[in-house]
């Protein structure tokens, strides 16, 4: 296995459903399944749905007219009302055996800035309680001066962490310094994450934010500098070079080789992006799958 292949392989969740793309159920569906079959699928990973909207899941499901090449993994975006959406996928699991299943919850905090008090504790570890056994959960929580605090809570109740990384606006996207401060937080509290908007492409750029024809532009990260920079930070690269790796506009400061990928000197290794990917950084939603598998092979990146 190439190392790239290790870093990036079921790195993206499908997210179809969501701005800007904003589709259909039944046309969601209908791309995951081909997607699966692609020869691009060890790209794929979960398909990404709010538990509000499983009974959509569920009839789309009914009427996709063949089997799928193999059973879907389901991030299902929780609600406010946390034990009634774990019972929630936990019937729609028994309900999909061998066709669909949900093994990934994501939730936000009710209150980021009350993460100290009882009652924020007390959510926590309701989720972490109701999700026990058949769940992994990752919990959104803000980028800024908190998040060492909040990282040390998740870690403390078994969940894991979730970052925004962009949006349909530009003043949604966080600075590299706030994506470094997050991916340090969760180091140290030994919190896997995963990232959510704005990562549709490998290499940072100016990019349109939505697909309108009038959309205003903005400078979005490309989701090779995040999980880079976090698998190297796991090696031991300091914050300042990390930074610099997360601003980095240049495709041809990453080079791919058969054992390692580089960037300007940093090489990361086959067997290091494998347990970056188990241990830190374990995916990222967009709502394009095909940009972020074309882009890559358009810059000659693609492993082989």
């Amino acid at each position: 296995m190439s190392t790239l292949r290790a870093l990036l392989g079921g790195i993206v969740d499908y997210a179809g459903l969501f701005p800007p793309a904003a589709l259909d159920m039944p046309a969601a569906v209908r791309n995951y399944d081909a997607y699966l079959e692609s020869g691009d699928a060890w790209m794929l990973g979960r398909f990404v749905v709010p538990v509000s909207r499983l009974e959509e899941l569920d009839g789309a499901l009914a009427a996709a007219s063949a089997a799928p090449p193999a059973e879907w993994r389901v991030a299902a975006l929780a609600g406010t009302d946390i034990e009634t959406d774990v019972r929630a996928a936990r019937a729609f699991n028994a309900a999909h055996r061998g066709r669909a299943a949900i093994d990934v919850l994501e939730a936000r905090l009710a209150s980021p800035d009350a993460i100290a008090q009882p009652a924020q504790l007390a959510q926590l570890a309701r989720l972490a309680r109701a999700a026990r056994d058949g769940f992994t959960v990752f919990v959104e929580v803000p980028v800024d001066e908190r998040v060492d605090d909040l990282a040390a809570v998740l870690g403390r109740e078994g969940l894991n962490a979730k970052i925004r990384t962009g949006g349909v606006t530009a003043d949604a996207i966080p600075s590299a310094w706030q994506v470094v401060r997050f991916i340090r937080a969760c180091l140290r509290a030994r919190v896997p994450f995963k990232a959510t908007a704005g990562l549709h492409h490998p290499i940072r750029a100016d990019y349109r934010l939505t697909y309108a024809p009038d959309s205003p532009t903005g400078v979005m990260f490309g989701y090779l500098n995040v999980f880079l920079a976090a698998a190297l930070m796991a090696e031991g690269l300091d914050d300042a070079d990390a930074v610099a790796l997360l601003e980095e506009a240049r495709a041809d400061a990453f080079e791919r080789h058969d054992d390692a990928v580089s960037w300007r000197g940093h090489v990361l290794a086959t067997a290091a992006a494998r347990r970056v990917r188990e241990r830190v950084a374990v995916s990222f939603g967009s709502c394009s799958f095909r940009e972020p598998v074309d882009e890559l092979d358009a810059l000659g990146l693609a492993p082989a």
